[in-house]
């Protein structure tokens, strides 16, 4: 992710910190987006999505994937696990590096690496990548600056998929302004991608729903990761009907 105007590096750093020592947080998700338990989830998409998402990225064995703005690593290692492809996580928490490291080793069939960069700034080569996928961050810095990052570590001819969300109308000012900021299908064309395409998944709503029904529903203690999700899902289902869901691809 990016520091930017959103949160910093510090306070993922705390984020994840906290998470690493509250099993019960990473129950809820888990539950209710139908994950396994070795994959510790910090997004949103469910078992049945990254079916998709391994679908549209037509990785082949050997191929190098980027997970941008990796977070703990789960995502990432489960797309390569299933398509083995070796796999390059970046993101700008060191404690969601250090976290993704260790999860690493449950993936023992997995060639992966995970580094501290920002979604704007990678510091990988030019063309290092065959695909590259960024699961529920993009909107943490949905800019020119990062499309463009995205275009230039993936090589030609390479895919890219996004899974975000975006306002139904981005005049409304009961999304937030990070949300309204993010239009995938401009950010991709803009930075030179081709075949560039924005679905809904509406069919992802229903859990997402449910997972945030019940973190809004819980009673967080003491426990500082329950409390953050408590309070996250209590502010997104105020405006949940008002955000749609996408999954956007493209070619570079």
């Amino acid at each position: 992710m990016s520091s930017g105007s959103g949160p910093s590096a510090e306070d993922f750093d705390e984020w994840y910190s906290n998470m690493l020592d509250s099993p019960a947080r990473d129950e809820i998700p888990q539950r209710h987006l139908g994950l396994p338990p070795r994959l510790l989830s910090s997004s949103l998409l469910s078992w049945k999505g990254i079916a998709e998402v391994v679908e549209a990225l037509r990785l082949a064995p050997g191929d190098r994937l980027l997970d941008l703005a990796c977070g703990r690593g789960g995502y990432g290692l489960e797309i390569a696990s299933r398509t083995g492809a070796r796999l390059i996580g970046v993101d700008f928490s060191r404690a969601a590096i250090e976290q993704a490291r260790t999860l690493a080793r449950q993936f023992d069939s997995v060639d992966a690496e995970f580094q501290v960069g920002d979604l704007a700034d990678t510091a990988l080569p030019a063309e290092s990548v065959d695909a590259v996928v960024c699961v529920d961050a993009i909107q943490f810095q949905a800019t020119a600056e990062t499309f463009e990052e995205i275009r230039r570590v993936l090589r030609p001819g390479g895919r890219v998929s996004l899974t975000t969300w975006e306002a139904v109308d981005r005049a409304d000012e009961r999304v937030s302004a990070r949300i309204r900021a993010v239009d995938t299908e401009a950010g991709l064309v803009g930075a030179g991608f081709a075949n560039v395409a924005v679905r809904d998944r509406p069919q992802w709503r229903a859990a997402e729903r449910a997972m945030w029904e019940a973190a809004a529903a819980l009673d967080p203690g003491d426990d500082p990761a329950l409390r953050s999700l408590h309070d996250e899902g209590v502010h997104v289902l105020s405006a949940f009907d008002l955000r749609r869901r996408v999954l956007a691809t493209a070619d570079g």
